[in-house]
C-alpha cells in the first residue's frame, strides 16, 4: 500500500472477479482518494484532489473531478469519459485518420461528442464547410464549457452547429446523400448510446452519406472487447450495406486496458487512398496524430486480423 500511495496513477487487477463489467470504485489508499474503474477483471485509477461537480441530468449522472496529474476528469454514469491530460489522443484519432482518408470532406456530422473535443479537431480542416454535432444531453456540453474550456474554444466557429437531440432519430430524418463523414463519438453501447451500435442505425448512416462517404465510430478496447463489440460492429456495418470496414488502434490510459480503437466503414467501393501529402503538410498542429501514425494505426495484431477475417 505504501508503494501505491506514492503513485498518482494505479492499475489494479481484481483476480478474484475475472468477469467484472465496467463498474466504478471509490477507494482510499493511505488517506488518498482514488477513482477506480473496474472492467472484466482489471481496473484503472486516478488519484483525486477534489470533486468539482455532480448532477443527474435528464439522461445520465455526470461528475467532474480534479485529479492530481491528469487535470480535470469527467465521469458519466460512473465511467471515465475525458481528462485534460490525454484527451488529445482520442480526439485526434477519432477525426484525422478519417478526414485524411476521405478525398474531400466538406459536410461532417458528429453523433455524441458533447465535450466538443472531436468538434474542435474537425474544425481544423479547411475543407470542412459545415460540421453538425448532435448530442442528446446538453448538460455535457455546458459542463465541458465550464471545466474543459480548451475543448470548446471553437464552438462559435460559423461552420459549427450544435444540436441537442437524439442522434439516431436525426440520422433517420436526414436527407439522403447530404453528409460526407459521420463521426460517432459515443459512450459505451448501453443506455442512450445502445442504438448507435446496430445495423438499423448503420443503414440510416449509409443512406445519409453521399457517394464516397464514410462513417467512423469508437469501438472500445481491442483487448477486452474484440469479440463482444469490434467483430459484431464489422458484421453489422457490412449487413447494413457498407462496402468495406477497417479498425484503427491507439493508446489511451484512462479507458479499460489502456488500448482503444475506432472502426471505419466506406459507403461504396474501397477506401480512398490516404492523402499522405496533405497529412504531412497540414496547416495545423497536432500532439499525437501525424502521417506516420496514420499509416501505423491500421496495422492490426494477428489475433485481431484472424478475428476480423471471420466477419
Amino acid at each position: 500500500m505504501q508503494f501505491l500511495a506514492g503513485m498518482s496513477i494505479v492499475t489494479l487487477f481484481w483476480l478474484s472477479s475475472p468477469y467484472l463489467e465496467r463498474v466504478p470504485r471509490m477507494i482510499k489508499i493511505a488517506q488518498q482518494d482514488w477513482f477506480i474503474e473496474t472492467n472484466t477483471g482489471s481496473a484503472i485509477g486516478l488519484a483525486l484532489q477534489a470533486k468539482l461537480h455532480e448532477e443527474r441530468s435528464e439522461y445520465q449522472k455526470i461528475e467532474v473531478y480534479a485529479t492530481e496529474t491528469f487535470g480535470h476528469l469527467m465521469v458519466i454514469d460512473d465511467c471515465t469519459m475525458v481528462t485534460q491530460r490525454d484527451n488529445f489522443i482520442y480526439h485526434e484519432m477519432m477525426t484525422h485518420p478519417a478526414l485524411f482518408t476521405h478525398p474531400n470532406p466538406r459536410r461532417v456530422v458528429i453523433i455524441g461528442g458533447g465535450d466538443c473535443g472531436t468538434l474542435q479537431q474537425v474544425l481544423l480542416h479547411p475543407s470542412v464547410e459545415k460540421v453538425t454535432q448532435i448530442d442528446i444531453d446538453e448538460r455535457v456540453t455546458r459542463l465541458a464549457e465550464q471545466y474543459f474550456p480548451e475543448l470548446c474554444a471553437n464552438n462559435g466557429d460559423p461552420r459549427a452547429e450544435l444540436l441537442f437531440a437524439d442522434g439516431v432519430r436525426w440520422i433517420q430524418e436526414s436527407p439522403a446523400g447530404s453528409v460526407d463523414l459521420i463521426i460517432v463519438d459515443s459512450t459505451d453501447p448501453v443506455g442512450p448510446a445502445a442504438g448507435l451500435f446496430s445495423a438499423p442505425f448503420f443503414r440510416d448512416c449509409l443512406q445519409t452519406l453521399a457517394p464516397g462517404g464514410m462513417v467512423v465510430q469508437q469501438s472500445e478496447s481491442p483487448l477486452l472487447h474484440a469479440q463482444s463489440i469490434i467483430q459484431p460492429m464489422h458484421r453489422e456495418m457490412r449487413k447494413a450495406g457498407f462496402a468495406q470496414t477497417r479498425t484503427l488502434l491507439f493508446p489511451l490510459f484512462i479507458y479499460p486496458s489502456g488500448w482503444w480503437s475506432a472502426t471505419m466503414a466506406c459507403k461504396d467501393g474501397e477506401f480512398a487512398p490516404f492523402r499522405a501529402a496533405d497529412a504531412r503538410n497540414k496547416p495545423f498542429a497536432t500532439q499525437y496524430y501525424n502521417a506516420d501514425v496514420h499509416q501505423a494505426c491500421f496495422a492490426l495484431p494477428n489475433f485481431l486480423q484472424a478475428l476480423l477475417a471471420d466477419s
